[in-house]
């Protein structure tokens, strides 16, 4: 019997490979918005990140989500979605 693959994504903090339900997708909405993905399913350009505050602040720093979204985002809208990260953010490896 076949093996299911498990699709794997990368954490735009990190630049890890990891399996995809263990990542949390942001999807760029419109022109200039952000929402978090909770499903991993919305319509949309995503990115992935790993549940872990180190991560969300590199890709802060680095300004990955931006970037890998290829669209403008007003520190207002960076700042609520890392106040909506905190709900998911794990200590653990």
């Amino acid at each position: 019997m076949k093996t299911k693959k498990i699709p794997m994504r990368r954490c735009v903090g990190c630049m890890e490979s990891k399996p995809k339900k263990e990542l949390i997708r942001i999807v760029g909405e419109g022109e200039h918005d952000l929402k978090i993905d909770a499903t991993g399913k919305a319509n949309g350009r995503g990115v992935y990140l790993c549940p872990k505050g180190d991560c969300f602040a590199m890709a802060r720093k680095k300004r990955a989500i931006s970037r890998s979204l290829e669209m403008e985002i007003s520190s207002q809208v960076l700042d609520r979605i890392f106040e909506e990260l905190k709900q998911y953010e794990r200590t653990d490896s």
